[in-house]
């Protein structure tokens, strides 16, 4: 697609009224006694992009580089923006609107608010493929780091077949109906997004790949579903009943999930000592 022209002075006032207009606690953030900003500061900005304060200041000033595709992406979830505020962000930055895979790595603005508000919790962001969005901290504690995969390996369903170290958090008398269920979410994704789409390309490279896939796919099972609890094995503190509520945003593009065990029991007691101890008290797969 043909790259346009940034629109630096137009970028610069829609970054400036989207920061004014997002207020602390919209992002998990305290108020403050003595906070005189309105909206979000500029370095509280910068932080929830990954970017330095001075390259967003020179955007809002409207001297600043053009963003590229990706930096782009990353402004549109630092500043909680809905789809509609993202495409133009896209279009400001002279890169129309953003490619599907881009589009799917946005995460909507409303589970975005809830996770803000759960950082002592497990939870985390998931994509429709299984790829993991993002996480807090508590999320990276039990299940490890999910969120700087590249690749296929982005992908849960693709990394649980291909990747035997994706297995050890799990009991292995859950393993076959993980597996199952797996193949059954990717075989209705295929169907659904049609023979060209990302989840056909991981079906079959799979079948490739995998003979226990292989095996699976021919049972043509649909349908399935995850179970509601969960039973983890963590790496330091062992094993971890958890129960997992599933929220997806409208067009079930997303879903968070939270893990919350039962109060009084031993795995309430390790959820809580992982969110003290956090997760880089403890190597992660």
């Amino acid at each position: 697609m043909e790259q346009q022209t940034v629109d630096r002075a137009s970028l610069g006032a829609f970054l400036r009224a989207r920061r004014e207009a997002l207020q602390p606690e919209d992002v998990g953030l305290r108020r403050g006694t003595r906070r005189r900003a309105r909206g979000l500061r500029r370095e509280e900005v910068a932080e929830l992009c990954d970017m330095s304060a001075d390259y967003f200041a020179r955007l809002e000033r409207g001297n600043g580089p053009q963003p590229s595709q990706q930096m782009a992406a990353a402004i549109a979830r630092g500043l909680r923006l809905t789809p509609d505020e993202r495409d133009h962000l896209f279009l400001l930055c002279g890169h129309r609107t953003p490619h599907r895979h881009l589009r799917g790595e946005h995460v909507n603005p409303g589970l975005m608010r809830i996770l803000d508000r759960l950082q002592d919790t497990p939870a985390q962001v998931m994509g429709s493929l299984g790829e993991t969005l993002l996480q807090t901290p508590p999320a990276v504690a039990l299940l490890g780091e999910q969120t700087h995969y590249t690749g296929d390996d982005r992908y849960a369903s693709y990394r649980w077949f291909t990747d035997p170290s994706s297995r050890e958090r799990y009991l292995p008398v859950d393993n076959d109906l993980n597996s199952r269920v797996y193949v059954a979410v990717l075989r209705v994704a295929a169907t659904r997004e049609g023979p060209d789409s990302h989840a056909a390309r991981l079906v079959a490279s799979l079948l490739r790949q995998s003979v226990e896939f292989a095996s699976l796919w021919d049972r043509q099972e649909v349908g399935l579903r995850w179970n509601t609890a969960k039973r983890f094995v963590h790496p330091q503190v062992g094993r971890i009943d958890v129960f997992c509520q599933n929220l997806q945003d409208p067009d079930e593009s997303q879903s968070l999930l939270v893990f919350t065990a039962t109060p009084g029991t031993e795995s309430h007691d390790k959820l809580a000592l992982l969110n003290v101890l956090g997760s880089d008290s403890f190597p992660v797969s």
